[in-house]
């Protein structure tokens, strides 16, 4: 969640409780947003930007590494794509269509307030809508309006002119185009794009080019200024407070460099992997406590220390998502790896970890502060350092979360967005899984031990994931030592393959293709998005007939009688012979950017 403006509130997955948007909160599947009368919205999922205009509703159906799947209910969404693989999916659903974005462009979809109209158009890029039976293609430079439901009404006109959300949502584009922090890290880092505002990039012996934050507090510490939520299936997860705490919270790891805390972002990947935090904890255990009282401590990994996540995850899943933010010896990891998880040992004593020894560098707070999600920079326990240094450190702590725990640091809301708007059911091409169950049917079916059970263990037997489209070989560092399968793999990092089941294959088919047996559950990696796609979340698994109960499958695609076609041609025709004269070439230019286009057209973009 990086923006909204106005009164925009969110409905975390499961839960009942629409509050006030708290910046940085990671979103996943099953999250609700609304923006209201003169408000909008902003979320970034890798270099993705979905911006939501006023009294829009989306939820998010599906969100992973490989897939961005939006409900959109009501309202105007601009959607900017910068990168699209050959197995990515970018598809907004609709009460009448589902839109798939096909290439990187700029979308914009409207849906009217009874539902029953949709509008797509794409300044730059190319669309395929399925709905009413058939398909249709949109691409740059057309707005294509679908009207009905089982039979669809289909116009192609012209671009509309640019009204003040598109104008910022431009403007939020050129920002992003012009972040000086794509030059160090990948733009599929979620959140880079704040960090120019409130930082500088230096080079620091040993680290390499790191990013150090402007005008920080007396007493900051990384992780210290925000508070912990549980976010399924990851667990907890921290929630920074500052308007640039996304990045350098969920990639890479922090040093304390000449007296002050420097981000380093590791090596640039394509993708690099998300972790709902980068920390090791401190007397988190159960029955351990501070003569202070019952708390949890914890501190931020350091370049070359092992992560090992809190969540079912695969051998995989471990080296990814150590090598994608940190320089690691494989060492390091194997000794890690097997102490946690082989011989399922939580915690490490054998470990020197730098930032337990900094000054100031470990946070302790209560473990109802923990819990209930409150700030954590005002409730810092006072602990004697001699107390932390001989405290057990472990991957993981052992608090059980409770309803606050899912819904945060967000104000209950005064006006919650129309019932109808948000039970409005929407057209898909792919299926996507139930709605999460409420955090108290979770517990209640775990026992009161859910947390015990995401505890870190194999996920089941790892296996070689194939190179992705345009993925390029990792330069070769000191200290880094890329993973790979015997006998001469592939020594690159590798795309996460699909997983997501899809039931409704082809429109409509009634063929089930089941899961993997060692990739199951709802998986996410980029802010969201999007963690990898090797991990499982019992509690969230289900039966391949479960589907959502706000998504019906697109009417089966038929084909176009001779009629039929000649009237898509006549559309596509009249389209053409309507669009503006192209300009003619301008000649040479020592300008280095040319003059801004007229406000009738859209802005000119490179990707």
């Amino acid at each position: 969640m990086s923006y909204s403006e106005g009164s925009v509130s969110f409905r975390p997955a499961g839960e009942d409780d629409w509050v006030t948007t708290v910046p940085n909160r990671p979103v996943v599947a099953g999250d609700d947003l609304w923006a209201d009368a003169n408000s909008r919205a902003e979320v970034n999922v890798g270099s993705a930007a979905l911006r939501l205009g006023e009294k829009t509703g989306i939820t998010f159906l599906a969100l992973d590494d490989r897939t961005t799947q939006i409900r959109l209910a009501q309202g105007s969404l601009i959607v900017r794509v910068r990168h699209v693989d050959d197995d990515d999916t970018y598809e907004i659903d609709t009460p009448n269509i589902a839109f798939t974005l096909l290439q990187p462009g700029e979308y914009r979809v409207d849906v009217s307030e009874d539902g029953s109209q949709t509008i797509t158009t794409v300044w730059h890029g190319h669309g395929r809508v399925t709905g009413g039976g058939f398909t249709y293609t949109v691409v740059a430079g057309q707005s294509a309006t679908f009207t009905g439901s089982d039979h669809l009404d289909y116009d192609l006109e012209q671009l509309p002119g640019q009204d003040q959300f598109d104008d910022w949502a431009f403007d939020r584009d050129a920002r992003e185009d012009r972040a000086d922090s794509a030059n160090y890290v990948s733009t599929e880092m979620t959140g880079y794009e704040d960090l120019d505002d409130y930082g500088n990039w230096s080079y620091v012996a040993g680290y390499g080019q790191c990013w150090q934050p402007r005008a920080v507090v007396m007493g900051w510490a990384p992780y210290r200024f925000g508070h912990w939520v549980w976010v399924a299936p990851f667990g907890w997860t921290w929630v920074e407070d500052e308007p640039w705490g996304f990045a350098p919270f969920h990639y890479g790891r922090w040093a304390f460099v000449g007296g002050g805390w420097f981000w380093v972002p590791g090596p640039v990947v394509v993708r690099p992997l998300w972790a709902p935090a980068l920390v090791a904890f401190v007397g988190g255990g159960p029955g351990f406590s501070f003569s202070a009282g019952v708390g949890v401590g914890w501190f931020p990994l350091a370049p070359g220390e092992v992560f090992v996540p809190g969540y079912h995850v695969s051998r995989a899943y471990v080296n990814n998502v150590n090598i994608t933010n940190t320089s690691v010896n494989i060492t390091k990891v194997t000794n890690v790896y097997n102490t946690v998880i082989i011989n399922k040992t939580t915690t490490v004593n054998n470990i020197t970890y730098v930032n337990q020894h900094v000054n100031n560098g470990v946070t302790v707070v209560s473990h109802d502060t923990f819990v209930n999600a409150r700030p954590v920079a005002q409730n810092v326990m006072k602990v004697d350092p001699r107390e932390i240094a001989a405290a057990p450190v472990s991957h993981g702590v052992t608090a059980e979360p409770v309803r606050a725990s899912v819904v945060g640091a967000g104000r209950p809301v005064s006006v919650r967005p129309p019932a109808a708007v948000m039970s409005r059911p929407v057209v898909a091409v792919r299926t996507p899984l139930p709605p999460p169950r409420p955090i108290t049917q979770q517990q209640a079916a775990a026992g009161g031990h859910l947390n015990q059970q995401l505890l870190v263990r194999p996920a089941g037997p790892s296996r070689p994931a194939p190179a992705g489209q345009g993925t390029q070989p990792q330069k070769s560092e000191e200290g880094f030592k890329p993973f790979s399968q015997p006998a001469g793999g592939n020594t690159q990092v590798k795309p996460i393959p699909q997983t997501q089941p899809r039931v409704w294959e082809q429109q409509g088919s009634s063929q089930v293709q089941g899961q993997s047996d060692d990739h199951n559950g709802q998986v996410w990696n980029r802010n969201a998005q999007t963690g990898a796609k090797e991990y499982g979340t019992p509690q969230q698994q289900s039966t391949p007939q479960e589907t959502h109960p706000l998504v019906r499958p697109a009417p089966p695609v038929q084909p176009r009688n001779e009629q039929q076609e000649q009237q898509q041609a006549e559309k596509f025709h009249q389209w053409q012979q309507q669009r503006p004269a192209s300009p003619p070439p301008a000649e040479h230019q020592s300008q280095p950017k040319p003059a801004p286009p007229p406000k009738s057209e859209p802005p000119r973009k490179s990707h």
